[in-house]
């Protein structure tokens, strides 16, 4: 499965503008994960894109969220690393690999660092920054979906809070045309 197919399979199950926009948030901050470890940027923004292909038709049903993604891509053959992610991401799967806890953590991120935008007066990513996260990260009333022990698990890919913020947040500002911020 190449990345536009990934990207169809994504338009075609999520229904939500929204939820397209958090999966190619995702993918940015996977693959920009990925290319400083030295990993497959490819594989692992490929697990960032499909790690919610099943969100609309699991949101009543959390106990088969993710599991439900990996039963739709068996078709495609994908590395079962992608699947053992896509599986993690939501508890499914013990964290085992970088890839699996890059998802994990980038997860929440991507919508905690959308929602530091968009309580700015701008509403755009450009005005976010390392300093104004860090703010918001500890007011526990702003973006409580956005789990911030979750989030701090990135020290277990070998990378420090002020390190994996920015970076995502630099993922991100890539893209923030496709993410309308």
């Amino acid at each position: 499965m190449d990345r536009n197919e990934a990207f169809e399979l994504v338009k075609k199950h999520l229904k939500g503008e929204n939820l397209v926009k958090h999966s190619l948030a995702v993918e940015a901050c996977m693959r920009e994960f990925a290319a400083k470890f030295g990993e497959d940027v490819e594989k692992w923004g490929l697990a960032g894109l499909l790690h919610d292909l099943d969100y609309d038709s699991t949101y009543n049903d959390p106990p088969n969220h993710a599991l439900k993604t990996v039963a739709m891509l068996q078709e495609y053959n994908l590395d079962e690393d992608i699947l053992h992610a896509i599986k993690g991401h939501d508890h499914k799967a013990e964290l085992k690999s970088r890839m699996d806890i890059a998802l994990y953590v980038v997860d929440p991120t991507s919508g905690f660092i959308t929602a530091c935008a968009l309580m700015h007066p701008s509403k755009k990513l450009e005005n976010v920054d390392l300093k104004r996260m860090k703010k918001r990260f500890k007011e526990s009333a702003f973006a409580k979906g956005a789990n911030r022990e979750q989030m701090q698990e990135c020290i277990k890919m070998g990378v420090e809070l002020d390190e994996f913020l920015q970076t995502c947040l630099n993922a991100m500002h890539k893209i923030c045309g496709e993410l309308g911020l």
